[in-house]
C-alpha cells in the first residue's frame, strides 16, 4: 500500500474515532441507543471511559500518519487491527446472546474490514 494511502487511512480513522469520542462525551447515551441499549445517567461514566480511550486512539492514529519509523507504524497498525478484531468478536458475542441488530451487524462488518486494512499495513510495511 502506498505511503500516501496509509496516511489517509490513519487520518480518516483518527477523525472518525475522535468524532465518536466527542459524541460519547456530549451525548453519552446516543451511541449505545443505536443498538438498543438504554443508558441511564448513572451509567454515563462508562461512555466517558470509552470516550477517553477513543480520543487517545484517534490522536495516535492521526499522529501515526507522519511517523517514518517502519517498526513503529507496524506496531500501531497491528494494535489497531487487534482492537477492531477484538471489538468485532465481542460485538458478535453480543449479537449471539442478546439478539439481532442491523446496526451492530453492520458495525461488525465495518470493523472486520478496518481490521483487514490495518493488517495489510502492518504486514506490508
Amino acid at each position: 500500500m502506498p505511503r500516501r494511502v496509509e496516511q489517509v487511512v490513519f487520518v480518516v480513522h483518527g477523525i472518525v474515532t475522535i468524532a465518536a469520542a466527542i459524541v460519547l462525551v456530549v451525548a453519552p447515551a446516543a451511541i449505545p441507543a443505536t443498538v438498543g441499549i438504554a443508558l441511564r445517567p448513572e451509567g454515563y461514566l462508562l461512555s466517558y471511559f470509552l470516550a477517553a480511550a477513543e480520543l487517545a486512539i484517534g490522536l495516535l492514529s492521526i499522529g501515526t500518519a507522519w511517523i517514518q519509523d517502519r517498526g513503529a507504524v507496524r506496531l500501531v497498525a497491528g494494535s489497531f487491527a487487534v482492537f477492531h478484531a477484538a471489538t468485532a468478536v465481542l460485538e458478535g458475542v453480543h449479537l449471539a446472546t442478546q439478539g439481532y441488530s442491523v446496526v451492530l451487524l453492520v458495525n461488525v462488518i465495518v470493523r472486520v474490514i478496518v481490521c483487514g486494512v490495518f493488517l495489510v499495513i502492518a504486514v506490508r510495511r
